[in-house]
């Protein structure tokens, strides 16, 4: 392997300008591809297509009416919706809000289809009209109309009748999602503000599902122009303070901006889209780049402070950075590919793009930045005892006190990684967004005041055309959205069965004693069929009846749970159906938080399966690598006690696991052997080729690669702790635990790796 990269360092010296050339050309043309990226900001984009609950989602949703919607709160000052003014405002956005881009249905307190008995007629009108007429007694009849409605109460109006909604249902193209909900999103806004100039005395309040959609896209673009550029300084400003000279940072900059560029462009090429997680690919990119293209330039600048001319300099660090950086790119590569293991879609495409700039990023290090290098003015100071003072002196430590060390690593070590199952795996899908979210703070009021965010949807089955209207399966029906009230978690349920009592009352003349459910069939698809005739367009019941009547869809609302808790309540609602309702030919259930729910319980398992593959190929590799099965056993200790270490201290201080640290452990197996790689390079160097003692490799290798795995820590921890600052959990949480487990990772290849090597070769020559 030496000759091949004295061979290779040689040849990169010798044609500058045609590696310069190729590399411009190379990434030009991958770059192009970018142009072809389209952003999905679509919860949907989250789920593969043959996801088995996205499946069962968009039957129930084929079957009876997508549940895409805006919810717009409003909240009055005075504390009463039902004032004059107010029920006049509530009117008159009700009305504005079926001129929403793709609305299909609006509901709100005021069209709420009231139904009531006039002589033998049954009457369906609108709630509440012409607010602003109404007489004082008018206003008291409205107030317990409404809060007498199951349908309506902790739905679209509150139980103190303080805060009321407005639900616009919108249907949007599959394949224009995207583009779509910026355009309802964008018009909701505008209508609001108008409103709100018009009725300064009500607060409004925005959430659904298209406001959701909302929120991914603008947290990936607050990352995109704020956290990126974060970056960038951060990284440039580390790098011309530790490493030193403008050259190198500009050369470095150059070599960011191609990865990151090329890896986009082929995002571009293959399809892609970019997503929230996604979205953060460029920041990820940017890091490891940054931690390259450090190794080649710090034994650059040192071999020059030594003496050696700049072409010799630049000789002599890639003979000795090529095989450690190409191990460490491709180690790092491999760790982010495991997250094609993810059963999230947005998890895959970022593993691959980032994948993609580490192998560009490490083409460009050992090719485009040593021709640059070599071809622009270098000054630097000779060196100095105060260069590599501190490394030695660390050297000196650890030599001093290995046994001790080593004890006292393994006590850390197990005493930390006994906490690991302190965690569980959990996840409350309205905390993927903080506060600084307007959704997050729009959702929260309207959960505080009003009613839930998640629910679940029951499709139920009755077997046959029109069976809906059989008394048993009604009184089945009624019996189940009873007992999810009865559940803690429940906030509201809806089901048709609300409508046949009420219309069952209407028909014999409004008397309250015939608020039950029909006892005969017939009679129940008489009453069905004579409402749906009075509906007005866009009011039907096909949100909760199928179009032949064989099925019907019981909606429950829920409050802020977690992804155990949501399953937990599926499987009991499940259960329940199974065990008490006899006339229920199958039941459904769907809804989105349960999606993300089941998603990410299934995707710890994917990532296991991922990860076990990633520490058996990057092991291989390094035995390969090192010629060495002792020393790439050995070496594996350093590299998975980080992880371990990290999740044992999550346990203690946090002990949930969610659907975004469920990615963490491959992915950061691939970055912190990077330090291992470039220790056990130079060790092996000193012991191979200098003939040093085991205490004397140590030495060399805290002197020539100590201060270089120092910077690149330093520039990976900042890089993903700029990450962790995001609004977005999933990028923050997998930002805060990998740079965690990198500066353990540190630690562990300064105190931990060199007492193992010199445990195990006390008695060796060679290695």
């Amino acid at each position: 392997m030496n000759k091949f990269e004295t061979l290779y360092a040689r040849w990169v010296i010798q044609n500058r300008l045609l590696i310069i050339a190729v590399s411009l050309a190379s990434v030009v043309a991958l770059s192009y591809g970018a142009g072809n990226l389209r952003f999905d900001s679509s919860y949907r984009a989250f789920f593969s297509d043959d996801n088995p609950e996205l499946i069962a989602f968009e039957n129930v949703e084929n079957t009876y009416v997508k549940d895409d919607n805006v919810m717009i709160i409003l909240a009055p000052n005075d504390g009463d919706v039902f004032t004059r003014n107010t029920l006049a405002a509530i009117e008159e956005l009700t009305n504005e809000a079926w001129q929403v881009p793709y609305s299909n249905r609006v509901d709100s307190v005021t069209n709420f289809q009231y139904t009531e008995a006039e002589a033998d007629d049954l009457i369906v009108r609108d709630m509440i009209t012409d607010a602003e007429t109404l007489s004082d007694e008018a206003l008291v009849a409205a107030r317990a109309a409404v809060l007498a409605e199951p349908s309506l109460k902790n739905r679209l109006i509150s139980a103190a009748a303080h805060v009321t909604a407005i639900n616009i249902t919108v249907q949007m193209p599959i394949d224009e999602r995207a583009e779509a909900g910026q355009v309802i999103t964008a018009h909701v806004r505008d209508a609001v503000k108008l409103f709100k100039q018009r009725h300064p005395d009500i607060d409004i309040y925005l959430s659904g599902m298209v406001m959701m959609d909302a929120a991914f896209f603008e947290s990936a673009m607050a990352d995109s122009t704020t956290l990126i550029p974060i970056s960038f300084v951060l990284m440039l400003a580390i790098i011309a303070l530790l490493v030193g000279g403008f050259f190198g940072t500009m050369v470095t900059l150059m070599v960011i901006l191609f990865s990151i560029g090329a890896a986009m462009g082929a995002g571009g090429y293959i399809g892609y889209p970019l997503t929230a997680v996604s979205s953060s690919s460029p920041i990820i990119i940017l890091t490891v780049a940054v931690a390259n293209s450090v190794h080649v330039l710090v034994t650059f600048i040192q071999g020059m402070r030594d003496g050696k001319s700049k072409l010799d300099a630049m000789e002599e660090s890639l003979r000795i950075n090529l095989q450690p950086v190409f191990l460490a790119s491709a180690t790092t590569a491999i760790g982010f590919l495991t997250m094609n293991f993810s059963e999230v879609p947005p998890f895959n495409h970022l593993g691959t793009l980032v994948s993609i700039g580490v192998a560009t990023s490490f083409l460009l290090t050992v090719s485009f930045l040593p021709a640059m290098m070599t071809l622009l003015p270098v000054r630097v100071k000779q060196a100095t005892e105060h260069d590599t003072k501190n490394m030695s002196a660390l050297a000196e430590f650890v030599i001093a006190h290995r046994q001790r060390l080593l004890i006292g690593m393994t006590v850390v070590i197990i005493a930390t990684v006994a906490n690991l199952p302190r965690n569980q795996l959990d996840d409350t899908f309205l905390f993927y967004f903080d506060k600084s979210i307007n959704f997050r703070n729009d959702t929260d009021f309207m959960i505080d005041n009003l009613t839930g965010v998640d629910f679940i949807n029951y499709s139920i089955d009755s077997g046959s055309s029109g069976g809906i209207s059989d008394p048993a399966f009604q009184s089945d029906i009624e019996a189940f959205a009873q007992w999810l009230e009865s559940q803690p978690e429940i906030v509201h349920v809806d089901r048709f069965t609300n409508i046949m009592k009420r219309l069952n009352k209407n028909m014999h003349g409004d008397d309250e004693t015939y608020y039950r459910l029909p006892e005969e069939r017939d009679l129940a698809a008489q009453y069905l069929l004579l409402y749906e005739m009075s509906l007005p367009y866009g009011l039907d019941i096909n949100n909760q009846v199928n179009v032949d009547k064989s099925s019907t869809r019981v909606t429950a609302t829920i409050g802020v749970i977690s992804s155990k808790e949501m399953i937990a309540l599926n499987d009991r609602a499940l259960a329940w159906t199974e065990n008490n309702a006899s006339s229920f030919d199958h039941t459904d259930s769907a809804g989105v938080s349960l999606m993300f729910s089941y998603i990410g319980q299934r995707n710890i398992v994917a990532m296991i399966v991922g990860t076990t593959l990633a520490l058996v190929l990057i092991s291989g590799i390094l035995i390969i690598a090192l010629r060495s099965l002792r020393l790439g056993i050995v070496s594996l200790l350093p590299n998975l006690a980080p992880a371990a270490v990290g999740f044992g201290m999550w346990g203690i201080f946090v002990g949930e696991v969610g659907l975004s640290l469920s990615i963490v452990a491959g992915m950061t197996f691939g970055i912190v052997i990077d330090d291992t790689v470039h220790f056990l390079s130079k060790y092996l160097r000193a012991r191979r080729e200098n003939g040093l003692s085991s205490q004397d490799a140590v030495r060399y290798a805290f002197s020539t690669v100590g201060r270089a795995l120092v910077i690149t820590s330093i520039t990976l921890v900042v890089g993903f702790s700029v990450l962790a600052t995001s609004a977005f959990k999933m990028n923050s949480g997998m930002g805060l635990m990998t740079s965690v487990i990198i500066t353990l990772a540190l630690v562990m290849v300064f105190l931990m790796l060199p007492p193992l090597l010199m445990k195990i070769e006390e008695k060796t020559v060679h290695a």
